[in-house]
């Protein structure tokens, strides 16, 4: 398959409920796909040998042999069976001339299973059923799952809703054996989150640091899992009066700090450390505003490595309205954003690519299309056509007075767009519309400037550069102001330079 070529996993097709939640984690070279009742396992390491059923299944580790006569031989490391067992999943390797197995020969094992000649030999990927391993001692896993991640080489399930604040987690390096009744160092473990004696919070996502912790967040508390539950590993609380949105409510920054959508706002935290509401000061009324439930809003939370932030994104299911917010963490300010209805983000990945053409931050939209953001676009693509985008600033209130018991009058206003040298290689500048608010009252300026109605001075500024003529000399009144600078035209995109104004005190403020 070609680099940047997507082709269809055909036996997925249909095979998943895209109205209910769905999640995904890399396990083994294989996708383990948890959609609640719906748990699926895509296979991109394993040859499948397809054959009658089996008395006995072969252990899962065993060495299957194909003598293919001639010092020739096919050799199979088995990892899974159906519950049928008439399939084998395995890893194969060859010795001689040998390069796959063959429907003449028989295979035998290294354990106790029973031998067979395969019908059908299938190269993945594969799509199948994520069950407990055949023979009744692997146990069995949770009836519903909604939450999923490795950790420690352990397969991690939790969001089933009999049981909403367990989790549980595979024996190691097997993700087929749910069996709790083993007491060795890779034993499967289930358990939830509390003090002694108490059932313990409903848990709402799972959140793997490499094989240090596992961070649990809960609808009304945070904990962590040091180690391995199996092996020493401690149960430790991060908070117990900040709760966690959802399961994809979560990023980590490259400097292994999380950032999470909690109980009222964004949270960064340590582990272990103290979760500090970093949105409270510049969006206090974040939570009230945005109004999100998981039974409505799907919440995504994405770290960009390329251009250093943080994409919040508050997507509504039904029909992919969006509100987002960008996260900068070079300057640490919150940045708007809305999205056309098609572009509604619903999941967020970096793909960390070994060829940089495609490394890059990827969206899953509300239309099934995969975007990333491009910095040469202009507008937004929505699948058959573009949607100009309406790009803009807002500042304000601004005192035009010296003295804080005077009106000011705006003398001049200059707005200098970028660009405009002879030569280089960097784009300029198109046209810039402003508006400009005044009044006797911050608050009023901060009301106008959200209606976005009714300026004192409205126009346009042409572009790039500093433009003769283009100063704003329109003499205004008032105590404070506000300015809106922006460009909502298809096909073009601005950036300010400098901005310069000047005012004199004007009487006295009533």
């Amino acid at each position: 398959m070609a680099a940047g070529t997507l082709i269809e996993l055909t036996a997925a097709t249909n095979d998943i409920n895209t109205a209910d939640q769905l999640q995904a984690f890399e396990c083994y070279q294989k996708l383990m796909v948890v959609n609640g009742s719906n748990l699926k396992v895509a296979d991109f390491i394993n040859t499948k040998l397809t054959h009658g059923a089996l008395a006995t299944a072969h252990a899962h580790g065993d060495v299957l042999t194909q003598d293919q006569t001639g010092g020739n031989y096919a050799y199979m490391v088995v990892d899974f069976i159906n519950a049928d067992k008439t399939v084998t999943y395995g890893y194969a390797y060859y010795a001689g001339t040998a390069t796959a197995f063959d429907t003449t020969n028989a295979i035998t094992g290294s354990g106790s299973g029973s031998g067979f000649t395969p019908s059908a030999v299938t190269v993945g990927p594969h799509w199948y059923d994520w069950t407990a391993y055949p023979g009744g001692t692997s146990g069995s896993l949770p009836n519903k799952a909604y939450l999923g991640c490795l950790y420690r080489g352990r397969a991690t399930l939790s969001g089933d809703p009999e049981h909403p604040y367990q989790w549980y987690m595979a024996r190691q390096a097997n993700p087929w054996d749910f069996g709790y009744i083993a007491n060795d160092a890779q034993s499967p473990v289930k358990g939830g989150n509390s003090d002694a004696g108490e059932i313990g919070d409903v848990i709402t996502a799972l959140i793997p640091y490499k094989d240090d912790f596992l961070v649990f967040g809960c609808a009304t508390s945070i904990w962590f899992l040091t180690g391995d539950p199996a092996e020493g590993g401690s149960i430790n609380e991060l908070d117990l009066t900040t709760g966690m949105y959802g399961a994809n409510s979560w990023c980590w920054d490259g400097e292994g700090s999380l950032y999470f959508w909690g109980t009222n706002g964004i949270y960064k935290t340590s582990i272990p450390g103290k979760p500090t509401c970093i949105s409270e000061i510049r969006l206090p009324s974040l939570i009230n505003d945005e109004a999100a439930s998981p039974s409505t809003h799907r919440v995504t939370m994405a770290y960009d490595r390329i251009r250093s932030g943080i994409l919040i994104c508050i997507t509504k299911l039904s029909n992919g309205s969006n509100s987002n917010y960008w996260l900068d963490l070079r300057t640490n300010g919150f940045f708007p954003e809305v999205y056309p209805d098609e572009c509604g983000v619903y999941s967020s990945f970096y793909y960390a690519a070994s060829d940089t053409t495609y490394r890059d931050l990827l969206l899953g939209c509300k239309d099934g299309y995969i975007r990333k953001f491009d910095s040469t676009a202009k507008d937004d693509d929505k699948g058959d056509t573009d949607q100009a985008i309406d790009s803009y600033m807002k500042l304000g209130p601004l005192p035009m007075s010296s003295d804080p018991f005077l009106t000011g009058k705006l003398e001049r206003l200059s707005i200098i767009s970028a660009g405009g040298a002879t030569g280089g290689g960097q784009s300029d500048s198109d046209d810039l519309t402003y508006k400009v608010f005044v009044s006797d009252c911050a608050e009023e300026i901060i009301e106008k400037l959200s209606a976005d109605d009714s300026p004192n001075i409205s126009g346009t500024i042409a572009a790039p550069g500093r433009r003769k003529g283009s100063a704003i000399r329109q003499k205004v009144r008032g105590t404070y102001m506000g300015l809106k600078i922006g460009n909502s035209t298809a096909s073009e995109t601005w950036a300010l330079e400098q901005l310069l104004y000047n005012s004199k005190n004007s009487g006295r403020a009533r």
